[in-house]
């Protein structure tokens, strides 16, 4: 497993565990800020640029699928979904457990619901077509196999012909181990969060970038990790493994 990454211009950048990443996010939420609203919206709009970028040019006319989960993750793909929506990109929002959303993502999924991004039933996918496909399912947070729309959302992204921009961690990926114990979203890119993850393996995530979601440097002061903040003037940057 990788235990660093390197930018574009040779800053080393640590790679954390599941665990670890767990921690961060307690640590910010509880003592230092920003809350999970907070980096939520900076996830979500990150993702959303980072699939213009993706898109190139003809961005405004291509048709994004966007696949959420019920949680954080899924959180982050609701937002972009929004971004994008209000920039008038051809936006289908497909949720897995519209029922299970979790307080934030919930939050969000309410806010696009006034923007004119559609949804598209999770049952009713189907021939739906995509220039790409958002993948933002599951994160760091997988515990064993997808099942259920899960599974079935992973397996129709897989099987659609579309680029796949998966957020944090390609869903069905374990962070810590990169293994796959099931059905995992074989992704073209990765925009990973925070600092990337030590199972973020070359040939799971597909072309590699970091996402700035504001956390402070006294967060990984608390958590002993060695950080120099890799992102300068920019929010989002090019990783690469020095496995």
């Amino acid at each position: 497993m990788p235990n660093s990454f390197r930018t574009e211009s040779g800053i080393e950048v640590p790679a954390v565990s599941a665990a670890q990443m767990r921690e961060v996010d307690r640590i910010a939420i509880e003592e230092t800020g920003p809350n999970l609203f907070q980096m939520m919206e900076n996830a979500g709009r990150n993702l959303a640029m980072q699939c213009i970028e993706m898109l190139g040019a003809g961005w405004s006319d291509a048709t994004i699928l966007v696949l959420v989960g019920r949680g954080g993750n899924g959180g982050g793909g609701i937002c972009a979904a929004r971004h994008l929506a209000n920039r008038a990109a051809g936006v289908r929002l497909v949720l897995a457990d519209r029922a299970g959303l979790g307080e934030v993502p919930q939050f969000q999924y309410d806010i696009y619901r006034s923007t004119p991004g559609t949804e598209v039933d999770a049952d009713k996918l189907g021939s739906h077509r995509a220039d790409v496909v958002i993948d933002a399912v599951i994160g760091y947070s997988l515990r064993d196999a997808p099942g259920g729309r899960a599974r079935d959302l992973i397996s129709w992204a897989n099987e659609a012909g579309a680029p796949i921009l998966s957020l944090d961690v390609p869903s069905g990926v374990d962070a810590t181990t990169g293994e796959a114990p099931g059905v995992f979203a074989r992704a073209t890119a990765t925009l990973t969060l925070a600092l990337p993850k030590v199972g973020l393996l070359p040939e799971r995530t597909g072309n590699l970038t970091l996402a700035d979601i504001g956390i402070p440097g006294a967060v990984y002061d608390k958590l002993g990790v060695a950080y120099t903040s890799p992102f300068g003037d920019r929010f989002r940057v090019p990783l690469t493994s020095n496995e």
